[in-house]
């Protein structure tokens, strides 16, 4: 189908395809005609609507100053009025008109403010854009000053707005507040690359090739031609150069649109519809494919020249893969892989989703590396860029979907909705990484107009990936290419189409909090353990994607009551439960030799004793000792030997281990000690683990994911705290306050004191804009004090 065809059934007028895309590299300035510009750092806020702040005379030096990602408030990390949030706040940002500005055009590019911005630039009303989780764009050209300030304002309204995506009815998450995602300035010329999308071809031939979608827009403009070369680093591995051939005019389906979604271009000549030029690099030599062990990355550099003279440059990263769901599971270069991962979102402790790019990082590691997943869906909106890249990085696999929770709105909210689909894949179509858009509104009804456009709109942009829908009934009308469901029951329905995935289990059916007992932390582990072994009984099941990675903010009417859905395999500082354990036993050992138990050995932490001691390890046999508690020189006892339960959990690759105590002799079965498990494979012991049976907290840890930071405001790292026995073992019911202290140019990030919770807990550092040394001292009432060293570098400053 034409887009032209496409747009008049479909009754929009679908700005997500005039979007100009927000830069792959936003942090750097291109040459050749481009200039990308962050404008991160100067903003003044507050916490309300000013009356008359979109004056350039407006005097807002009672305004806080703010650096960007910015939460329109801090919050507790739980048991606060979620009304807090739900305000309407305004931004402002004075800057001088670039040099480069002259001749040009200029954009403001936003990744992301929650959830309806307003926009002024001296004084001049930009338009409203509505919709907090997908990138926006409004043009400046016109109303620059020369010389002098420009004053842009942003009037931000974080309310749950019925006409906006997800809202409308109730959703089981918090959205909160703030421009959380960062904002650059783009400098382009009259003529200009407006996206780029690299598709591979062949891939699996030994000498594919490349066809690159050069999408321009702006001034119509003769004797152009396009230059694409693809990058292993610095060696070009392949070139093509094409002249550009189009029809200037004006498209009258893609005018400007009525709900300002997308900025309306001045200039009279211009080509409104990007026009599509498509240069192919044919049979490439000694391409390396992007898999999950090793994601070989390119990149794709376009550039416009004009009479043989560079006006404009762009880049984007890719990777050659052939990704598809089949009839007998989900293929990546030809391999069937069993996907198995789990949900994520995107929400942090005391900040809502104002984490800049290094913590959006650490949650795809998290995933990948200590979870070892291979597949994350981005529930339920397009999640941070950041992300993304580090799942390309990184090899973890992604289902990225629209925003939406059960509710379908009215017909203006559908189009907001299906202009998500465009901006959502436009802005995301580079990533190896992402297999699967989701097109549907998470666990709504079915509605044939509805998802009939958002399925052809996928479709229409990107021909490369297959579609899904999230739903939780099985009788749906399935117009997507891969039938996608959330299953909370156990065992899971069968599939009822060949292409079939299990987006959603376990979670909300069986919340689970650190400092619940035993008993309910193995039915957590097992419960998961359970629906993955039936998904690998059949070829069908592509694989499962568990509810969910971590824990997070709700409604008052979700959750336990306290603003907590803790329906995830780690808390919501990231900190694994016994359940994370199971998904991270299930790595070949090659990759990471695990032993995880799913109890915290307590003997009578049951409703009568300590019954059965679950363990989660990818070891082929596990022998269990006992000692005199404390007694290191009392001799360790061999108690059990034990294979994995490979008669209830025959189909996963890793079954967990199950000792039952009831077996055992009399004097171990009542007698009591530290416990000693260590595992074998073929015959060699390879690891062991150790935990206390005194009941006593011995150790106070502190430990950052980072230790060096860069100094531009914003770059921030977690800190974990820990009390341990003396093995290093979790103590899940120290609950003892942790005071904090910090010296040198950062912000602590979270509670002080902070009362732990599950044995552990979490604040972030932020840095400030001067480089320095930072000294983090946390101290526990009995256990002493902990320091550590952050070294923040710097960075280099912004240009306006």
């Amino acid at each position: 189908m034409r887009r032209r065809d496409f747009l008049k059934t479909t009754s929009t007028l679908l700005a997500a395809t005039t979007l100009p895309s927000i830069p792959a590299l936003a942090a750097e300035t291109l040459s050749q005609g481009r200039t990308v510009l962050p404008m991160n750092r100067g903003w003044r806020y507050h916490p309300s609507k000013v009356e008359g702040a979109e004056a350039i005379t407006f005097n807002d030096a009672s305004f806080e100053t703010v650096v960007i990602p910015h939460t329109n408030i801090k919050l507790p990390w739980h048991s606060f009025d979620d009304k807090i949030y739900d305000f309407v706040s305004t931004y402002r940002r004075r800057f001088k008109t670039p040099a480069a500005a002259k001749g040009n055009r200029v954009f403001i590019d936003f990744e992301g403010a929650m959830t309806a911005s307003t926009l002024w630039i001296n004084g001049v009303s930009l338009g409203e854009y509505k919709g907090g989780f997908t990138p926006f764009t409004f043009e400046l050209t016109e109303h620059l000053k020369p010389t002098g300030e420009n004053v842009l304002v942003v009037q931000l309204d974080s309310t749950e707005r019925a006409d906006i995506p997800p809202f409308g009815n109730e959703i089981d998450y918090l959205t909160f507040g703030g421009i959380y995602r960062e904002v650059s300035l783009r400098i382009v010329p009259q003529t200009y690359i407006d996206n780029i999308f690299a598709r591979p071809q062949d891939v699996l031939s030994g000498k594919p090739g490349l066809d690159v979608d050069c999408f321009l827009a702006g001034k119509a403009a003769s004797d152009l031609t396009l230059e694409v070369e693809l990058r292993d680093g610095d060696r070009t591995v392949a070139k093509a150069t094409q002249p550009v051939t189009f029809t200037p005019g004006t498209d009258p389906d893609a005018a400007a649109n009525p709900t300002t979604h997308a900025p309306v271009h001045a200039s009279t000549q211009t080509i409104h519809d990007p026009a599509r030029q498509t240069v192919s690099l044919k049979s490439i030599d000694g391409i390396k494919l992007w898999d999950l062990e090793n994601p070989s990355l390119y990149t794709v550099h376009v550039r416009l020249l004009q009479s043989a003279k560079p006006i404009d440059s762009d880049t984007r990263r890719i990777g050659f893969r052939e990704a598809t769901f089949t009839d007998h599971g989900f293929s990546l270069n030809g391999k069937i892989v069993k996907l198995r991962g789990l949900n994520r979102h995107q929400t942090f402790p005391f900040v809502g989703q104002a984490q800049p790019a290094r913590a959006q990082r650490q949650d795809a590691k998290i995933l990948r590396h200590n979870l070892h997943c291979n597949l994350v869906r981005t529930s339920h909106y397009p999640q941070s860029r950041h992300f993304l890249d580090c799942c390309d990085e990184i090899g973890l696999l992604v289902l990225e979907e629209i925003p939406g929770w059960q509710h379908i709105g009215d017909e203006p909210w559908k189009q907001v909705a299906i202009d998500n689909v465009g901006r959502m894949i436009r802005r995301d179509w580079n990533h190896p990484s992402i297999i699967l858009w989701g097109v549907r509104i998470n666990e709504s009804r079915d509605d044939h107009s509805f998802y009939s456009r958002t399925n052809a709109l996928a479709h229409l942009l990107d021909t490369t990936r297959q579609t899904g829908g999230i739903r939780y009934f099985q009788e749906s009308e399935f117009l997507e290419d891969v039938f996608t469901m959330n299953d909370f029951g156990f065992p899971l329905k069968k599939p009822n189409h060949p292409l079939y995935l299990n987006t959603e289990f376990v979670g909300h059916t069986f919340p689970t909090k650190t400092i619940d007992d035993d008993e309910r932390h193995r039915e957590h582990t097992l419960r998961h353990a359970r629906i993955h072994n039936q998904i690998g009984s059949d070829p069908q099941y592509s694989g499962g994607i568990g509810w969910c990675a971590f824990d997070y903010n709700t409604h008052a009417n979700f959750g336990a009551g306290d603003r907590i859905c803790y329906h995830g395999v780690t808390d919501i500082f990231r900190e694994p439960k016994p359940a994370a354990g199971f998904y991270k036993s299930q790595c070949d050992p090659a990759v990471e030799i695990v032993l995880e138990p799913a109890f915290h050995w307590a003997n009578s932490d049951e409703a009568t004793s300590f019954t059965q001691a679950v363990v989660c390890s990818n070891c082929d046999h596990l022998k269990f000792y006992m000692r005199n508690e404390g007694d290191e020189s009392a001799p360790w006892k061999l108690i059990a030997e034990l294979d994995p339960d490979s008669t209830e959990f025959q189909h996963l690759a890793h079954p967990p281990f199950i000792l039952d105590r009831r077996h055992l002799k009399t004097e171990q079965r009542h007698g009591w000690g530290d416990l000693r498990i260590d595992g074998y494979i073929k015959d060699k012991q390879v690891i062991s683990r150790s935990l206390s049976g005194s009941g006593a907290d011995r150790k106070f840890a502190l430990v950052p994911d980072d230790t060096t930071l860069a100094a531009d405001g914003a770059d921030s790292t977690r800190v974990v705290f820990r009390v341990t026995d003396e093995f290093g073992a979790i103590r899940p019911f120290a609950n003892d306050p942790v005071t904090f202290k910090l010296e040198g140019p950062a912000d602590l990030i979270g509670d002080n004191p902070f009362a732990l919770i599950g044995g552990t807990g979490a604040v972030w550092v932020r840095a400030k804009q001067q480089p320095g040394t930072v000294r983090v001292t946390a101290t526990h009432p009995r256990l002493g004090t902990q320091t550590i060293q952050i070294t923040l570098t710097p960075a280099p400053p912004e240009a306006i």
